[in-house]
């Protein structure tokens, strides 16, 4: 019995990760186009909708197009945006804009799937943050952003997204 505790012992203190490490970081998938396709016609154009939301809008900030890729009534569960499409752009506005990559493999936004079924369409994608007990590193975790579409717009969005913590106030005089 000692045997079998020894060796257990071992094998996770020679493991690369410990209980609270990262077994493996999060990547995306090389070619992240053909997840965007699907045969059925009806799912085939969400998702491509859903790229344009990714891509265009987040990614490279083209909100002047938002009205192509949301309906006007955009219901949002985010906690920290309101729903409309008028309060999205407000929210997203100042944001400088970047070209459109030609390339898909180009994205920053690293895509890791991306499923979609009736109106609904999820997307996975990779996001790298600060490792609160390693100041100064970073972790990678999955980010999701699901869609019900409406017509080939998406009417409502869902996200992993929390209450933001207020802004620090100015110090005084400046």
């Amino acid at each position: 019995m000692k045997r079998f505790a020894l060796v257990g012992l071992l094998t996770v203190l020679a493991s690369p990760v410990t209980m609270f490490g990262q077994a493996a970081p999060v990547v995306g998938v090389e070619d992240p186009a053909p997840l965007f396709h699907d045969k059925d016609p009806v799912v085939d154009r969400n998702k491509q909708a859903a790229m344009h939301i990714v891509i265009d809008l987040l990614e490279c900030g083209h909100w002047n197009e938002a009205n192509k890729w949301l309906t006007d009534r955009y219901i949002q569960h985010n906690p920290n945006v309101a729903s409309g499409l008028a309060p999205v752009l407000k929210f997203f506005a100042g944001r400088p804009g970047t070209p459109i990559p030609a390339n898909p493999r180009d994205w920053k936004t690293k895509v890791v799937a991306v499923l979609g079924q009736g109106d609904l369409v999820a997307v996975a994608t990779r996001s790298e943050r600060p490792d609160p007990r390693h100041p100064g590193e970073k972790y990678t975790t999955t980010h999701f952003d699901m869609w019900r579409f409406v017509n080939g717009k998406a009417d409502e969005h869902w996200d992993e997204g929390t209450i933001a913590p207020p802004r620090p106030a100015s110090a005084p005089g400046r």
